[in-house]
């Protein structure tokens, strides 16, 4: 068939036309659970769920089972949907088992139970081998993640979804901040919604809970970068590591900081906290301190490190990343051009 967005998949069910197959492939937490329950909401009325929804795993279930469970006409519904987890397992198997899922797979695509709508869930799968070429060819494959276009328009609805309102630029700059996942979005929007309490969130709101939270460590290890002092900042990216922040996390909240970062190297080296908050969108004592900070450093150094951090990001988003080395070799270029300015601006 074809692949599709998680905001495609919406639209198609749209048109509630029943679909044989459909692939939710990816890690994203949030985006799984919202594909499956709109595929349960289109196709299922509440009253059937009991009987006509079926989550199996295929580490557990054999597809003779789930299959034959597909071509079983639903009790007292027009559609049931069958939800198979862990289907990337299929590929750890040995030959003879992958062959005999394969064939079952293949004959019942020859003629799928119009009445039954297939998800098939993996984390991954590989294209080149058998399995993953079949999903791919026979059903609807839907990347569970988003585009950074797509990414603040998600924040908003999470927040609506929430009971709360988040303003354009505020969801901007939490899905930078966040990488684009929605399913770490969406942990930190439950907490704006919180301390908003009813009024609109902000991107003051963001830099107090979501910033504030790490401040002992990216805006140290940003002021550890722009000062050149690298075995430093790479003992804090080893606590970092060691404490479970995530590299995408890690950069993404230091793109931030150096976008901060170059707007205040605007602003007058005097400007107050008062003053430059209404410019930065911080809170006073933060605004002040970024503006000191920025004056540090060469303005041409803050807008190359925005360019190298957004490489980390691509290297972090392609097929096989490795993390530890993406997050090394980052510090190791943040750190080999700025102290010498550090030096010269003293």
């Amino acid at each position: 068939m074809s692949t599709a967005s998680p905001e495609k998949l919406v639209q198609r069910l749209a048109h509630g036309r029943p679909v044989a197959a459909v692939v939710l492939e990816g890690t994203d937490v949030y985006l799984r659970q919202l594909c499956r329950s709109r595929i349960i909401e289109t196709f299922v009325p509440p009253e059937a769920r009991d009987w006509a929804v079926l989550r199996l795993s295929a580490r557990e279930a054999s597809w003779d089972e789930i299959l034959g469970r597909a071509q079983t006409v639903p009790m007292l519904a027009r559609h049931q949907v069958i939800v198979v987890e862990n289907a990337e397992s299929v590929e750890k198997l040995g030959e003879k088992s992958r062959d005999e899922i394969l064939r079952s797979l293949e004959e019942y695509f020859k003629s799928p139970a119009p009445f039954t709508v297939l998800v098939i869930e993996a984390e991954g799968l590989d294209g080149r081998q058998r399995f993953g070429k079949l999903l791919y060819d026979k059903g609807l494959v839907v990347e569970l993640k988003v585009g950074k276009e797509s990414a603040p328009l998600y924040a908003a609805q999470m927040a609506q979804d929430l009971g709360a309102e988040i303003d354009r630029e505020a969801a901007a700059v939490l899905a930078e901040m966040l990488n684009g996942s929605p399913a770490r979005m969406r942990i930190e929007l439950e907490k704006l919604a919180s301390y908003a309490r009813g009024r609109t969130i902000t991107t003051a709101d963001i830099e107090t809970l979501v910033v504030s939270a790490r401040q002992n460590t990216v805006w140290q290890l940003a002021d550890l970068l722009a000062s050149g002092r690298r075995d430093q900042a790479l003992a804090l990216v080893d606590t970092l590591w060691r404490d479970g922040e995530q590299p995408a996390g890690i950069v993404g909240a230091l793109a931030w900081v150096y976008r901060k970062l170059v707007e205040a190297r605007d602003l007058p080296r005097q400007t107050r906290g008062y003053q430059a908050a209404r410019q930065l969108g911080m809170r006073p004592e933060s605004a002040e301190g970024a503006v000191r900070q920025a004056h540090r450093i060469a303005k041409e150094d803050l807008l190359a490190g925005i360019v190298v951090l957004a490489e980390a990001d691509s290297r972090l988003k392609s097929a096989n990343p490795d993390p530890r080395a993406t997050l090394e070799f980052l510090v190791a270029r943040l750190t080999s051009s700025t102290a010498g300015s550090i030096a010269d601006s003293a």
